[in-house]
């Protein structure tokens, strides 16, 4: 381990964190691709609850009656396009459901529109409210809605861990791509294991 990465986490212990887990939903988790990551979450997300930390849920929900017109623009060409069958996570659908895990009582959750967790919902308010000093991130996908994520807590002062087998994408390339990215600009790299035993001395 270098002396910076020893560094990075002593600073980390003894402080509050909380996990983040972003899109654990059918619309995304419903696919072998991804299957090993899912199970690695719903794991990550026991030893978080075992350990007393801070479990926040982020959830797309998209809302044909407010479409994400640059979405649709982006994608289709045309910002008044409809949203059509294949359109991820639509409120009220079995797309937007958990899969694998889910929130319980008590548990920060917000929904979204776009990638960002933080964007458009209460996700920094309440964790500032819980007094958490450092965020690890997980869930799908590792070069979308995970990387807006991720990035944004960082940019509002978070140290954040990306624990890489509680994150993934459908192509490899990109996902091991996106992780470079992130642990160039905005994220520690870490696994399970080392972020349960950061958890257990927080």
């Amino acid at each position: 381990m270098s002396e910076l990465r020893t560094a990075q986490l002593a600073a980390l212990r003894g402080r509050k964190p909380a996990l983040i887990v972003v899109d654990v939903q059918r619309s995304f988790a419903d696919s072998p691709v991804v299957a090993d990551a899912v199970a690695a979450i719903g794991k990550l997300v026991q030893v978080a609850r075992t350990a007393g930390v801070t479990v926040a849920w982020v959830e797309l929900g998209s809302d044909p009656r407010h479409p994400w017109h640059a979405s649709q623009w982006l994608r289709a060409g045309d910002p008044e396009a409809p949203y059509g069958p294949e359109e991820p996570c639509v409120l009220g659908t079995s797309g937007a459901e958990w899969y694998g895990t889910e929130p319980a009582e008590g548990e920060i959750r917000v929904v979204k529109r776009g990638y960002s967790g933080f964007l458009g919902t209460s996700l920094e308010s309440q964790l500032r409210a819980a007094g958490i000093e450092w965020v690890a991130v997980c869930g799908l996908t590792t070069e979308c809605c995970v990387a807006a994520t991720a990035t944004d807590a960082f940019q509002l002062d978070w140290p954040v861990l990306l624990p890489v087998n509680g994150v993934a994408a459908y192509d490899k390339e990109l996902h091991e791509s996106a992780l470079a990215s992130l642990a160039l600009n905005a994220a520690v790299l870490t696994d399970s294991d080392e972020l349960a035993d950061l958890w257990v001395t927080a």
